[in-house]
């Protein structure tokens, strides 16, 4: 999806003009995929710009960089700070938001601790990232025969740059394939993830989804619709799903910052059928949440 430029982008700690965002050809990250990063949104509601979870996705950013034994120069108060402030200087009342921590110039080879960690946050407009048919009437998904990442391969929980070289991968085998979005397994054959999304099944009125040792990412749009899910009374488990299961789910769905609540329509050629109750009922909940209209989710809201 092309990118709308706006006047604006933060770069250790200054706004800079969009079209002087730049990093040398020689970025350490560039060469090998050393940036963490996060996806964002924004939302317009009734009290203005809100941004969904922010703080929880700033934090999940420092837990990447621990992961990779990178320290980020700045708070998690200062990063949600500059979030707002950049939003409000590009005057936007929805968008994505992208920050990145990477290592900077001034260090090649694969010891990067004399790189220098530099910090970038972008925000543009941007829509539905499955596309609003898919949205409404779900999406056709296809097993991969790429393999998710395992745990001791690289660190699956954390949103690290390089690893998305396996979701790219995925992505494209799907389109290739004439399908919209790839699921990949895991090491041991089960169910793990969209190459950016996370994924829900229902049989017989119970929810299920992978847990976090199928090498997924613990989303928090993810977590966002367990929570909202067990509020409205389904029962929610986090299991071990074979690709035989989903083949037989009464419904699915992705959910993801960017696929926001996606449905799955078809697998693999199996037909699943158009968005179920379940997940209308659940895709209702959450636009009605991001837009400020459900108070008892007013806290993760961050208004700008």
């Amino acid at each position: 999806m092309p990118i709308k430029e706006v006047d604006k982008i933060w770069m250790n700690g200054k706004l800079v003009d969009w079209k002087d965002a730049k990093i040398h050809v020689l970025t350490h990250a560039l060469h090998y995929g050393s940036g963490v990063f996060e996806g964002i949104r924004c939302y317009k509601t009734d009290r203005g710009p809100a941004v969904f979870r922010l703080r929880e996705h700033m934090k999940r950013l420092e837990n990447s960089a621990k992961i990779y034994m990178k320290e980020i120069p700045y708070s998690v108060d200062e990063l949600c700070k500059a979030t707002k402030d950049l939003i409000k200087a590009n005057k936007l009342d929805a968008c994505y938001i992208r920050p990145i921590a990477y290592r900077g110039y001034g260090e090649m080879g694969l010891n990067p601790t004399n790189a220098p960690v530099d910090v970038t946050i972008a925000v543009w407009p941007w829509g539905t990232y499955l596309g609003e048919d898919g949205l409404k009437n779900g999406i056709r998904a296809k097993i991969s025969s790429f393999q998710r990442i395992s745990p001791n391969i690289l660190p699956s929980g954390a949103k690290a740059s390089g690893q998305y070289i396996n979701s790219i991968l995925a992505k494209l085998e799907a389109l290739d394939t004439g399908y919209d979005e790839a699921i990949l397994l895991d090491s041991r054959g089960f169910v793990s993830e969209g190459p950016g999304e996370n994924l829900f099944m229902v049989k017989d009125g119970i929810i299920y989804t992978p847990p976090e040792h199928a090498s997924i990412l613990a989303g928090i749009t993810r977590d966002a619709v367990m929570k909202m899910a067990r509020d409205m009374g389904y029962e929610v488990k986090e299991i071990d799903i074979t690709r035989g299961m989903l083949y037989l789910a009464d419904e699915a769905w992705f959910t993801g910052t960017a696929a926001e609540l996606t449905p799955i329509r078809e697998i693999d050629g199996r037909k699943i059928g158009k968005p179920g109750p379940i997940t209308k009922k659940l895709q209702e909940k959450f636009f009605d949440t991001v837009k400020g209209k459900v108070k008892e989710y007013e806290d993760w809201l961050d208004y700008v």
